[in-house]
């Protein structure tokens, strides 16, 4: 029960049968006669002890005081013992993370090798097989990442299934945050490589080359960027792209929580003396000079406004809603 009640003011997750086997190996070491009991004096020093003096607990031969830790010199068995114990404490993150990670990869490689055999393929290469894939990641973790924080939902979940010991439920905003990651580089590749690659290859298509894309782009050839821009995917994906940047910007930890400021622009004062005043100047770029600073000023104090007005957990909830 102290083990249980110390992990939980700790924030640790420790189950009922890792309560037992460290209360089991605690047993073992402080009461190697089978007493069924320790002393409180061995309890006041496992806990009041630095673990380094603890851990692993090496009993001298009088029985009194504890030896130095053994300190595992092949590195490839202290690897094996550190991802163990990780593996053991953190197994349900990794699965649920490996079968986000897996969906991910059988979306763009599954769309990448379809673009792959289709006529588009000749003018465009492989940038289409890019853009096309983040594209299809992109629409999964658009789809995915309000499950997460759909609290009703987590909540019946977690206390009215047994998912719970095999899902972390309470990792659900920490996932959250995954899938905006995964967003991000789904749309780079997407934007990216229509861009860079895709529209300048198009554009450069001889008459022949184009001849397969007019059923996509019509019998004219583009004749410029605008005419991707233009047009209603164009437009629309743009717009999208501008939305998700405002709302993932305002959803960091600075802006969320007000910590990224501006300096305040400094005030000049005029009970300064003459010669610090760059009088010594010529007239037109003293002048000049007093109209950079203040200007300069007056801009920083613009920014340091916006940034106190549009910033903090107002800004970071209502520009979220601009995800639907």
């Amino acid at each position: 029960q102290i083990i249980t009640l110390s992990a939980s003011a700790n924030k640790l997750k420790v189950g009922e049968q890792d309560s037992e086997e460290c209360a089991r190996l605690i047993m073992e070491k402080l009461d190697p006669d089978g007493l069924g009991y320790i002393e409180l004096y061995d309890l006041e020093k496992l806990l009041v002890k630095p673990s380094s003096e603890l851990m692993p607990i090496e009993m001298t031969t009088n029985g009194d005081e504890p030896s130095k830790p053994m300190v595992e010199l092949n590195p490839l068995r202290r690897w094996y013992r550190h991802a163990r114990y990780f593996l053991k404490d953190n197994w349900r993150r990794c699965w649920v993370m490996l079968l986000w990670l897996s969906i991910c990869v059988g979306l763009f490689a599954w769309k990448f090798v379809q673009y792959r055999h289709r006529p588009v393929f000749q003018v465009m290469g492989y940038c289409v097989c890019v853009a096309k894939g983040g594209a299809e990641t992109l629409k999964f973790n658009m789809a995915l990442t309000l499950l997460p924080v759909c609290r009703n939902v987590i909540t019946w979940l977690r206390s009215r299934t047994t998912a719970g010991r095999f899902v972390p439920f309470n990792d659900n905003l920490n996932f959250h945050k995954v899938i905006a990651v995964g967003i991000s580089v789904g749309a780079g590749l997407h934007v990216v490589s229509h861009l860079a690659c895709d529209f300048p290859r198009l554009l450069h298509a001889t008459d022949d080359e184009y001849e397969p894309m007019k059923q996509f782009f019509g019998d004219v050839k583009p004749p410029n960027y605008w005419w991707f821009v233009k047009g209603t995917e164009g437009w629309t994906g743009l717009v999208m792209l501008v939305l998700m940047a405002i709302a993932f910007t305002l959803a960091t930890g600075r802006f969320r929580n007000r910590t990224a400021w501006l300096p305040k622009p400094k005030k000049q004062d005029d009970n300064l003396p003459q010669h610090k005043k760059r009088d010594n100047l010529p007239g037109l770029l003293h002048r000049l000079t007093e109209y950079g600073s203040a200007s300069r000023n007056r801009l920083t104090m613009l920014f340091y406004t916006l940034l106190n007005r549009f910033t903090g957990y107002n800004a970071f909830l209502y520009t979220h809603h601009l995800f639907v």
